[in-house]
């Protein structure tokens, strides 16, 4: 949600974002949208202010003068009736097109269509070359009995996958060093519930737009979260934080859905695109403050590098274009890591920062050092997503003899094991 003044006073800079972010919206509808509730709200507050004034004035009449008054005061009370139907019908056209609108990216932020026009700005480690044929994460997994792809789509559907043994042992540890690792960082460790209200998709973006990604339980009014950033940035919903609470910065590990919803046919093979996964997010709830976000920002797309060097992967960072980037993000840096089977680099985390486009929809806010409630800043990235990290940890450190080679950083998580098979 965008501040409405500063919408006004920059059309040119909203109509820019809405057309390099592919997002469609009517801007021009929004703005004669906006118009027509002020004039009403208008109406009705001037109205409301002669009746006020009128009622002061009746104990100074006459009996004739206060029928005559009383008559017109009632014409006015319908007519206000009238108007305030109007205003609150206004309102609500109003707030549907103002919860389209996009954020303008940041400046650095490369104009592009999707994707595919992303920019690399880093990269690390060095892309393993095998002297053998190397398997894919799906035959090494069956070779361990570590996947089972078709006993899950059994049990759930296209798109789901069993882990078993050493496949489940390997995620439960990368989770919980991913956890360690964010604990280290000073980050608070959060259980959330992952089926939510829809009020919580509205505050952070997700709705309405991204309705068709989710699963919903209509019969209860809830959504299933398709990451914990949801819950995480919803929790001081309506809340005027101490100056001494912000920043906040939490991590949540959860189960995740997505429906993946205008996919079929992509990604199809193993566990890239899947409808349930983990995932360890970070989020942060800061002060109103750009070049704070910017820094805070960069520190928190560190916390997920570092993590992936602990494991050993080679990745790129890119900066992600404007037409890849959702409705309310400023910026988004995505983490891709190198997966052998696809000869290429795969997405395994996104760090992006929204200024104050979620709390405004929240009403998350902060007392700033002057005492004045003021919007927060938010902020999530990925610490860690599975399987897609399985992808690369099983065939990037695969041997030749078969076996998987455990990084060192992770041995510990899975009693000192230095390998699979």
């Amino acid at each position: 949600m965008l501040d409405r003044k500063w919408v006004r006073e920059h059309a040119d800079a909203v109509r820019r974002a809405a057309e390099i972010k592919r997002i469609g919206v009517d801007v021009d509808a929004y703005f004669a949208a906006d118009e027509a509730h002020r004039s009403l709200l208008q109406q009705v507050e001037n109205l409301r202010g002669e009746l006020k004034a009128a009622s002061k004035l009746l104990g100074k009449m006459s009996a004739e003068e206060r029928a005559g008054a009383l008559d017109q005061q009632k014409a006015q009370k319908a007519q206000l009736k009238d108007l305030e139907g109007q205003e609150a019908a206004a309102k609500i056209a109003f707030d549907a097109l103002a919860a389209l609108l996009p954020t303008p990216p940041a400046d650095d932020v490369p104009v592009g269509k999707d994707d595919t026009e992303n920019v690399e700005i880093t990269s690390w480690g060095k892309v393993p070359e095998f002297d053998f044929d190397i398997l894919d994460h799906v035959a090494l997994g069956e070779k361990h009995g570590m996947i089972d792809i078709p006993r899950g789509v059994a049990l759930g559907g296209s798109r789901n996958y069993l882990l078993l043994g050493d496949g489940a042992l390997l995620e439960r540890a990368v989770l919980q060093m991913a956890v360690d690792h964010m604990q280290a960082r000073e980050f608070e460790l959060v259980s959330v519930p992952t089926l939510v209200l829809p009020k919580c998709m509205e505050g952070t973006g997700y709705f309405p737009g991204g309705e068709d990604q989710a699963y919903m339980c209509e019969r209860d009014d809830l959504a299933l979260v398709g990451t914990s950033e949801v819950p995480l940035t919803s929790i001081h919903a309506g809340e005027v934080l101490s100056p001494e609470q912000v920043p906040l910065r939490r991590i949540a590990v959860s189960p995740c859905y997505r429906r993946e919803a205008g996919t079929y046919g992509k990604d199809t093979k193993g566990l890239y695109r899947v409808h349930q996964f983990w995932k360890c997010e970070q989020v942060v709830i800061g002060p109103a403050d750009e070049a704070w976000s910017l820094a805070e920002h960069k520190r928190m797309l560190a916390h997920a590098t570092d993590f992936m060097q602990l494991l050993e992967l080679p990745y790129r960072v890119v900066n992600v274009c404007s037409g890849d980037l959702g409705q309310g993000q400023v910026q988004k840096f995505d983490i891709e890591t190198w997966m052998p089977s696809r000869n290429s680099y795969g997405e395994t985390h996104s760090a992006s920062r929204f200024h104050d486009f979620q709390s405004r929809r929240l009403n998350l806010r902060y007392r700033n050092q002057e005492g004045k409630p003021v919007f927060c800043h938010t902020l999530n990235n990925t610490v860690i997503a599975s399987p897609r990290v399985l992808i690369a940890l099983i065939e990037n450190h695969q041997q030749a003899d078969g076996s998987i080679r455990i990084p060192e950083a992770l041995q510990p998580y899975l009693g000192g094991r230095k390998q699979i098979g």
